[in-house]
C-alpha cells in the first residue's frame, strides 16, 4: 500500500495512549509530562536564541586568528592555485577560463587548467567580490578569498543546525550541535581564514545537501524540495570532488529507506519523487563541469546512485500497476522478481558488451587506498602524501575531542528516541557508520566524520539536559506514578527498582542533585575544556606555514618567512620567462607567488612526468643535471629540517622508480635510498643531485659542481636554497617555446599540449607508463 499512517501504528499509538499494551506484549507507559512552571519557556526560547547568536559568532571568530595575527595572508600549497586560478577567473571572465591551456605549468607540456579544476569555489569568490561594491563594500580580491572559509564556516554551521534538527526533532539538539560544530576541529581544520581550499566551501555545501534531502522525505508534498538537493549536489560537484562521497551517501539512504518500505509492504511516493529529482538535476548539473563531464555514467564509483534510480522507477512502475488493476502482495511478488529478473539480465548483457570497451572508468587510488592499507594502493604518488594514512585514534581525541566518545551514545539514543523523524534519523545513522569507517582508512577524512560527531554529541548532551532539567522539577502525575512503581513486577529486582523509582518520584532532593550533575558540571567543567582546546587548536592550525614563527636559542620569538623571502627573489630577480625547477609540493607556490614557470604541482595529474622529475632529483649529480639542462633555468630546494625535502626525497625515488627502472633497479620501494636510524644517508641518497643541493657546503665534503649548478640564493634562516642551472640547452628551451611544437586536438584549438624537446623524448620513450593495481581495463603484456 502507499505510505500514510499504518493502522497498526494507529493503534499501538492508541493503546500506548490509554496506558495499555501493544501487540508485543509490553506495558505502554507514556513519558511523565513535567510541571514546569509558565516562566519556564520563555527563558529556554531565550538561551536557545543567546546560544544561537553564540554559535554564529564564534564560527566567526575562531576562524580569524590567522587573519588577525599574520592579515590577509593566502596558506599553504594548493590554495596558492586557486587564488592564481580566481585572479584569472576575474581578468577574463568565464568563457576564457574555461579554455585556458597554463604553459606556466607543468613545462612543457601544459595543463588546461579549465577542463582539470572544480570551479565552484573561484566563481563564488568572483561572484561575492564582484557584488559587494553594490553593498557599499571594497574589499580586494585577496581579502575575499582570505575570508570565503571563514564566511562559509558561518553557513556550515547553520545548515549543520538545521540538518540536527531535521534528524531529530529537537530544537535543543539544533542549538547544541550547531554551537559543537562551530568550534570543533574536524571542521576548523579546513576553514580557517586564508585556507582558501576546495573543502571550507564543499563542506558547506555538503551540508546543503544533505538537509535539503533529508527534508526533502519527511512526507506529503516535501519531496518538492528535491529541486533544492539537486542544485545543492550540483554546486558540490562543481567545488570538489568529494561530490562523489555525498550522491553515493543520499544513494546509500535512500535504497536503505526503500527496503525497509519494500518490507513493509509499502510504497513511498515521497522518496520516488525526491530521489529522482535529486539524482536527475545533480546529475545533470554535474555532468556540466568540464572536469566531470559523463563519469557519474561511467565510472564504478557512482555506480550505486545510477542502480538506486533505475530501481526506484521499476519499484514505481510495478506500484502503478498495482493500484491500476488492484494487485494483490503476491502479484507485486511476482511482478518484482519478474521485473528485476529481466532488468539483471539486460544489465549483465549491456556490462558485457561494455567492460571490454573500456566505458567503464577504474577505482582512483585514492579511492582503492580506502580499501586496502595505505601503502598497498599501488600508486607510490598517493602513497607519499601523508594524509593519505589511516586516522589513528589520537587522531579523532584531538579533532574531536568529548564529541567522539559521545557519538555513540548519541547514536543509540537518536535511533532509539527519535523515531518520530524516521527517514531524517536513519540518514544519520547511515552516515555516521558509513564516515566512521572512512575516516579509519584516510586521516583526511575525519573532516567528514566531523558533522557527524557535532550531531551525535548534540543528541547525547540533548538528552542528558533534558533529564536534569526534568529532575528539577516536581512531577504533575507523581503519585500515578508512585502507585505504578508499587505495583510492579515481583522479584528481588524488580522491587529494587521500583523502590528506586519511589523515592525518585517522591523526593525532590535526589531530582536536584542529578540537574546539579547533569546541568551545572556538564556545562561548566566539559563544554569549557572543549571549548579551550578547540580553540587552542583553531590557533595552532591558522599559521599559514608559508610565514611561521619560530623561537630562537636566546629564546627571542622570530617571524621566519624564509619561503616567500625565496619566491619574492625569483619574481624579482629572475628573467620572467624562467623555468624553476622544485618538487610539485611548491609548485603552485612558486607559479602564485613568483609568476615562474613550474615544472610540475599539486594537480598530480600526469604520473609519469612527476616520475622524470624524481628521477633527475635521485640521480647523480652529473647524470641529474642531463635531464635538468632541458627543462630548468633554476633548482629550488627546501632545505630547513622537519618535512624538507630530504624527508620528502624517498617518495622521490619511489615515485620515479615506478616508471624508470633503472633508479632502483629490482626494487621498486627503493630501500636503498634513504637514511638509517642515525639519519646517515645511503651511498645512494648521498650521490644524489638532491642531497648535494641540500647539503652544498653544510655537511662535510658535500659540495655542488659549480660547472653545473650555482647557488644563486640563501634565505635568511636557510629554509630555501636555490640554484641556477649551468650549461642549459638553448636549443631544447626554444623548441619548447614554439607554439608550432605544440599538439592541437583540432586546427585552430585553444587544447594544444606541449611536448619533451627531442633531447629528451629518448630517454623519456626509455619510460614504462605507469598503471596502477586498478586498471584492470587496461591489457597487460
Amino acid at each position: 500500500m502507499a505510505k500514510g499512517s499504518p493502522p497498526k501504528k494507529k493503534a499501538a499509538a492508541t493503546a500506548a495512549a490509554k496506558g495499555g499494551k501493544d501487540a508485543g506484549g509490553w506495558e505502554a507507559v507514556d513519558i511523565p509530562s513535567t510541571g514546569r512552571p509558565i516562566w519556564f519557556n520563555p527563558i529556554v526560547w531565550a538561551l536557545r536564541l543567546y546560544f544561537v547568536q553564540w554559535a554564529l559568532r564564534e564560527a566567526y571568530h575562531i576562524r580569524t586568528y590567522a587573519i588577525q595575527e599574520y592579515g590577509t595572508v593566502i596558506h599553504e600549497f594548493d590554495p596558492w592555485f586557486n587564488f592564481r586560478a580566481t585572479q584569472y577567473l576575474a581578468d577574463n571572465g568565464v568563457e576564457r577560463f574555461y579554455k585556458w591551456f597554463d604553459y606556466m605549468s607543468w613545462y612543457p607540456l601544459g595543463r588546461p587548467v579549465g577542463t582539470t579544476i572544480y570551479p565552484g569555489m573561484q566563481l563564488t569568490s568572483v561572484a561575492i567580490w564582484n557584488a559587494l561594491p553594490s553593498f557599499g563594500v571594497e574589499m580586494s580580491l585577496n581579502d575575499v578569498c582570505c575570508y570565503m572559509p571563514v564566511w562559509f564556516g558561518v553557513i556550515a554551521t547553520v545548515f549543520l543546525g538545521l540538518l540536527a534538527y531535521e534528524c531529530s526533532g529537537s530544537v535543543d539538539n539544533a542549538v547544541i550541535s550547531a554551537a559543537i560544530f562551530a568550534i570543533i576541529p574536524a571542521h576548523t581544520m579546513r576553514s580557517v581564514g586564508g585556507g582558501y581550499d576546495n573543502e571550507s566551501v564543499a563542506i558547506t555545501a555538503m551540508l546543503m545537501t544533505f538537509y535539503f534531502w533529508v527534508r526533502s522525505v519527511r512526507g506529503g508534498n516535501s519531496w518538492i524540495i528535491g529541486v533544492l538537493a539537486g542544485l545543492a549536489e550540483y554546486y558540490m560537484a562543481l567545488s570538489w570532488g568529494g561530490y562523489v562521497f555525498v550522491v553515493n551517501m543520499v544513494a546509500l539512504h535512500a535504497a536503505v529507506l526503500s527496503l525497509t518500505y519494500v518490507m513493509r509492504k509499502e510504497f513511498d511516493l515521497t522518496l520516488h519523487k525526491a530521489y529522482s529529482l535529486f539524482y536527475v538535476i545533480g546529475t545533470y548539473g554535474a555532468t556540466t563541469v568540464p572536469v566531470i563531464g559523463m563519469t557519474p555514467l561511467k565510472s564504478l564509483e557512482q555506480m550505486l546512485p545510477l542502480l538506486v534510480f533505475l530501481a526506484m522507477q521499476v519499484v514505481a512502475v510495478i506500484e502503478y500497476q498495482r493500484r491500476e488493476k488492484n494487485l494483490t502482495f503476491e502479484d507485486v511478488h511476482k511482478l518484482r522478481i519478474q521485473y528485476f529478473g529481466t532488468c539483471a539480465a539486460a544489465g549483465v548483457a549491456v556490462c558485457a558488451v561494455l567492460f571490454p570497451m573500456g566505458y567503464f572508468g577504474p577505482l582512483s587510488s585514492r579511492v582503492r587506498g580506502l580499501f586496502v592499507a595505505h601503502t598497498r594502493t599501488g600508486n607510490p604518488l598517493v602513497d607519499s602524501v601523508a594524509e593519505h594514512q589511516p586516522a589513528s585514534p589520537k587522531a579523532y581525541w584531538t579533532y574531536m575531542h568529548y564529541a567522539c566518545p559521545m557519538a555513540p551514545f548519541g547514536l543509540a539514543l537518536l535511533f532509539m528516541k527519535h523515531k518520530s523523524h524516521r527517514n531524517a534519523m536513519m540518514f544519520m545513522v547511515s552516515y555516521a557508520v558509513t564516515v566512521y569507517y572512512f575516516s579509519t582508512k584516510m586521516q583526511r577524512l575525519v573532516l567528514l566524520a566531523g558533522p557527524a560527531a557535532a550531531v551525535l554529541a548534540g543528541v547525547f548532551i540533548q538528552n542528558m539536559f533534558q533529564l536534569g532539567v526534568d529532575a528539577a522539577f516536581q512531577h504533575e502525575d507523581a503519585a500515578e506514578l508512585v502507585g505504578k512503581a508499587r505495583r510492579g513486577k515481583k522479584g528481588s529486582l524488580w522491587e529494587a527498582l521500583s523502590g528506586l523509582r519511589v523515592i525518585w518520584y517522591q523526593n525532590a532532593l535526589p531530582r536536584l542533585a542529578v540537574s546539579v550533575l547533569f546541568v551545572l558540571w556538564g556545562a561548566l567543567s566539559l563544554s569549557g575544556e572543549f571549548y579551550g582546546l578547540a580553540h587552542h587548536m583553531a590557533h595552532g592550525m591558522s599559521h599559514p606555514q608559508i610565514v611561521t614563527k619560530g623561537q630562537m636559542p636566546s629564546g627571542e620569538t622570530v617571524v621566519i618567512d624564509d619561503y616567500r623571502e625565496a619566491y619574492y627573489w625569483l619574481r624579482d630577480n629572475t628573467p620572467k620567462d624562467a623555468r624553476v625547477l622544485a618538487w610539485w609540493d611548491y609548485g603552485y607556490q612558486i607559479a602564485g607567488l613568483a609568476n615562474r614557470t613550474t615544472i610540475a604541482d599539486g594537480n598530480t595529474w600526469n604520473h609519469e612526468h612527476i616520475a622524470l622529475l624524481g628521477k633527475a632529483l635521485t640521480s647523480p649529480q652529473k647524470d641529474g643535471h642531463r635531464i635538468v639542462r632541458h627543462l630548468a633555468d633554476y633548482v629550488l630546494v627546501w632545505a630547513g629540517g622537519r618535512g624538507d625535502d630530504m624527508a620528502k626525497s624517498p617518495h622521490m625515488a619511489r615515485i620515479g622508480t615506478s616508471v624508470y627502472k633503472d633508479v632502483c633497479p629490482g626494487d621498486p620501494k627503493c630501500h636503498q635510498f634513504g637514511m638509517d636510524r642515525d639519519r646517515n644517508p645511503s651511498p645512494m641518497m648521498q650521490q644524489s643531485l638532491l642531497f648535494t643541493l641540500h647539503s652544498h657546503k653544510r655537511a662535510a665534503g658535500v659540495m655542488a659542481d659549480e660547472n653545473l649548478f650555482r647557488e644563486v640564493f640563501n634565505s635568511k634562516y636557510g629554509k630555501v636554497r636555490i640554484f641556477k642551472v649551468r650549461k642549459i640547452s638553448k636549443e631544447s628551451r626554444e623548441w619548447a617555446a614554439d607554439p608550432a611544437n605544440r599538439k592541437c586536438d583540432a586546427p585552430g584549438s585553444w587544447y594544444c599540449e606541449g611536448q619533451y624537446p627531442p633531447a629528451l623524448m629518448k630517454l623519456v620513450q626509455k619510460g614504462k607508463a605507469f598503471a596502477q593495481l586498478e586498471d584492470f581495463n587496461a591489457k597487460k603484456d
